[in-house]
């Protein structure tokens, strides 16, 4: 066990793991395998770094998401109202079971799979866009313009949210996922502002069902389910929109943009992925191996004392599993930290293990996939426009993620 206090609180080594988590991960993996560390909030927490030990943890059921589970004082994340709080993410079995045999029909890869085609329009159309306004040359930021535009777009057609509200959650979510420290307000802002936006569009769609996955969900709510077993509540339901609608656009925008950047950081696999399209599905593993969207996995209880790698966390403290550590673990991936898209990156964690498993990866994957074919097919000539060291990262220890990448084309 190593007690490196300071390395997730506002201080210098936190700076160091948002600038260079990588390397402050190899540093704590090779040191020991469970750190004592101080949470993003100031309160204590365990961080296991290591993927053979990740990995059981992800799929250990004393491990518990639900905070009821926590004891006072500990680091519990983010701080939503009850309806707001109730998905899957603070769940674990009978309720996570019900709730995700509900919307998981959504997420199979079959019916993911159905959704190709109205993503790559998409994504033709934000391609569109970048050649009317530049020209068969041009810059423009990526994010802006493509990686973050397009899974909003696809996930709000998912559920059936109007064309009009889809700016405001950006700016939303953008504030949860990294709060300003000299704005302290804007995150309980945001938080006040959604609860608004659920309450208005599902009362909407009750008023006018359509054929999307909201109104889909409401009826099961109103309805009973089909079965007896199947039945949320009304905060069960807001909450599942909400991480449906949070979750589905965050993680994809993140795993674009850090995606697009290995590319174009390293030629030799950018011209290997152009002369050969086909490997796009394969590599996209490699991407959410590599630079994947989130540094670490959502907290957990322990519900009894329990023992990662002769450690032992006692009941109730918060446990941080890094995804992004094991992803790197040279004893599962040999030569971990290169990028190399003829790796075979199957069993990597970044999309989770166990039942906690991403609802939303065949999704996330196929979006990813498209999004840089289209990239590959139209924009021949992509380079980063500036020095690699210019780019800022989102000051976030929930999403790894890019504030913008400049390019030309």
């Amino acid at each position: 066990m190593s007690t490196d206090q300071d390395l997730l609180t506002d201080g210098r080594l936190t700076d160091g793991l948002l600038a260079h988590p990588y390397a402050v991960y190899d540093r704590l993996r090779d040191t020991a395998p469970v750190h004592r560390v101080t949470g993003p909030d100031g309160s204590p927490a365990w961080l296991v770094t290591r993927y053979d030990d990740v990995r059981e943890a992800l799929a250990n059921p004393l491990l518990s998401l639900d905070k009821r589970h926590a004891l006072p004082g500990g680091y519990k994340g983010f701080a939503l109202p009850p309806a707001l709080d109730a998905n899957l993410l603070n769940m674990d079995p009978p309720d996570h079971t019900r709730i995700r045999r509900l919307v998981g029909r959504a997420f199979t890869t079959r019916r993911v799979e159905q959704l190709r085609a109205p993503i790559r329009r998409t994504a033709d159309h934000l391609l569109d866009v970048l050649g009317t306004s530049g020209g068969p040359h041009g810059s423009t930021d990526l994010i802006a313009a493509y990686a973050a535009p397009l899974p909003i777009t696809v996930i709000c057609d998912l559920l059936g949210v109007p064309d009009g509200q889809r700016r405001d959650f950006r700016a939303w979510t953008d504030v949860l996922v990294a709060p300003d420290p000299a704005r302290p307000q804007a995150a309980k802002e945001a938080v006040v502002a959604m609860l608004g936006f659920f309450t208005q569009l599902l009362a909407a769609k009750r008023k006018e069902p359509a054929d999307d996955l909201l109104s889909d969900l409401i009826a099961v709510r109103d309805e009973g389910g089909r079965e007896g077993s199947d039945r949320l509540s009304e905060d069960e339901l807001m909450s599942l929109a909400f991480l449906i609608l949070f979750a589905g656009y965050e993680n994809t925008v993140q795993l674009i943009g850090t995606a697009v950047l290995a590319l174009l950081q390293h030629p030799d696999q950018l011209a290997a992925l152009r002369a050969d399209p086909s490997r796009l599905p394969a590599a996209v593993e490699e991407f959410v191996r590599y630079d994947g969207p989130a540094l670490l996995a959502i907290r957990r209880f322990p519900r009894e004392d329990v023992t990662i790698s002769d450690v032992t966390v006692p009941a109730g403290e918060t446990v941080l599993l890094s995804l992004a550590a094991a992803n790197r673990d040279p004893r599962r991936f040999p030569d971990a930290d290169r990028f190399d898209l003829g790796r075979d990156a199957t069993g990597h964690l970044a999309l989770g293990h166990g039942i906690h498993y991403c609802l939303g990866a065949p999704l996330a994957r196929l979006e990813t996939e498209i999004a840089l074919a289209a990239l590959l097919e139209r924009l021949p000539d992509l380079k980063l426009d500036g020095d690699p060291g210019d780019l800022r990262w989102r000051p976030s220890l929930r999403a790894r993620g890019l504030l913008a990448l400049p390019v030309t084309y």
